[in-house]
């Protein structure tokens, strides 16, 4: 991971819970493109739960 990467997580980290969903929306939103077309509910549970790992596991090393 790059500096630049950590740097961003870490400024996601001290954001407060719900600016960092706000965020991983956002993140989630700009990853697929301006079009993505229609998703699967699946593909968003699968995103979502990544999304909700990502912010436990930071969570946890705080």
């Amino acid at each position: 991971m790059t500096q630049a990467a950590a740097t961003l997580l870490d400024a996601f980290d001290a954001l407060a819970e719900d600016e960092r969903q706000e965020v991983a929306a956002e993140i989630l939103r700009r990853s697929l493109g301006e079009d993505p077309g229609e998703l699967r509910e699946s593909e968003l549970v699968g995103a979502a739960t990544v999304v909700f790992q990502l912010l436990d596991e930071a969570e946890e090393q705080q």
